[in-house]
């Protein structure tokens, strides 16, 4: 691929395009112009006029949705457009859902739009909830792979009821996928959709009350570290009965570099990215991360508790029970295939977490103890 490439990063300094960003920095000559809403701390490090890749990289701080003739102008710019931009937690599915549909599908067509427009390549993230609850949840024969095993153009895709407000975001990431791939039927758009399945690794999500908000549920891994850090049982949703797939974050990067590099492969489809051989229990992931947490820290072992879905997210919740994909058709277009093991990607993005935030809520649980006697004589 040619050294002028231009790559577009919407959603730059979250946690996967902190990643991708590094990966292209660090490993090509092409020029990234990255967006983004929030503030750069996670990708600080790559900005500054005395770096020696400042001339390929561009940051804009702006909202896409207030901002649309600034982006076309970037888009237009570009050769190669990925799409990051979303709401993905699902406390938000059940408190914002109109702001979650809105944001993921809605506010996605400006950017399809000028990929139409402009002729170039979009790499649109998805998500592996599209594909809702497998057969074998419903009563199929669950040896049977067909019944569980998730393919990008076999398996049926099935949600749950309206009332059920878990299915918004995936039935909004659903819909903007048949949006694309209808603008690649009509007006020739050159896509490629990416369908994540929990990408793990250092900067991924946050801690309530260090460094995001303290009024919501981080996802299960950024949830059973705080409890772990703080000396609090972790909570098992339902039980913790459901399965999650862990794919580490350099290899998925990996996988849509591939994508950028190859788009006469990877035109066209929607790739699942995930690691199959990382495939673990809700409830027997958390008592891996109590054993290896107290392996790092040598801090006893922690506890666990169960509680409702409805109690821990409120009503309307519901959970995909198993998400296991089908590696075929990303190892036949890209030759792509994960390499790191789950043990491995958890204690690297433990000790990250440990590393950046045990002191901080160790602070601030030691300030709350110091606050409640002064709280309590204030009321008498």
């Amino acid at each position: 691929m040619a050294e002028h490439h231009t790559v577009c990063i919407v959603g730059v300094a979250g946690f996967i395009g902190s990643h991708l960003l590094e990966k292209i920095i660090r490993e090509r000559l092409w020029h990234v112009i990255g967006v983004d809403m929030v503030d750069p701390t996670k990708i600080q490090q790559l900005i500054g006029a005395e770096k020696k890749w400042a001339a390929r990289f561009e940051f804009h701080q702006m909202n896409i949705t207030e901002n649309a003739s600034d982006l076309k102008e970037i888009i237009k710019r570009s050769h190669t457009v990925v799409n990051l931009a979303a709401i993905c937690n699902p406390s938000e599915y059940i408190k914002q859902p109109v702001n979650t549909i809105n944001s993921n599908f809605t506010d996605a067509q400006d950017c399809i739009n000028f990929c139409v427009e402009f002729k170039k390549h979009l790499i649109h993230f998805s998500t592996c909830e599209v594909y809702g609850r497998t057969l074998s949840s419903y009563g199929l024969d669950d040896k049977d792979p067909k019944n569980y095993l998730l393919d990008e153009e076999t398996t049926p895709m099935i949600m749950g009821p309206v009332s059920a407000q878990r299915w918004c975001y995936a039935c909004a990431k659903q819909l903007v996928e048949r949006l694309i791939y209808a603008h690649g039927t009509e007006n020739n758009l050159k896509f490629t959709i990416v369908r994540p399945y929990n990408w793990i690794g250092p900067r991924m999500d946050y801690i309530p009350g260090v460094d995001g908000k303290d009024d919501g549920q981080p996802r299960v891994l950024a949830s059973f570290m705080t409890a772990l850090m703080k000396g609090e049982p972790l909570v098992l949703v339902n039980g913790g009965e459901v399965f999650r797939t862990f794919c580490f974050v350099t290899d998925a990067v990996d996988a849509v570099m591939r994508m950028i590099e190859h788009p006469d492969k990877a035109c066209g489809h929607a790739f699942n990215v995930g690691n199959p051989d990382n495939n673990i229990k809700i409830a027997e992931l958390a008592e891996m991360m109590i054993n290896m947490y107290s392996k790092l820290t040598g801090k006893p072992k922690g506890t666990c508790v169960k509680i409702s879905g409805e109690e821990y997210y409120g009503k309307g919740y519901e959970d995909s029970d198993l998400r296991i994909p089908s590696m075929k058709l990303i190892k036949q277009q890209l030759g792509w295939e994960p390499k790191t093991s789950l043990a491995t990607a958890m204690e690297a993005t433990m000790q990250v977490f440990i590393d950046k935030y045990a002191s901080k809520l160790a602070n601030l649980k030691r300030e709350s103890t110091e606050d409640a006697p002064a709280a309590k004589l204030a009321k008498h």
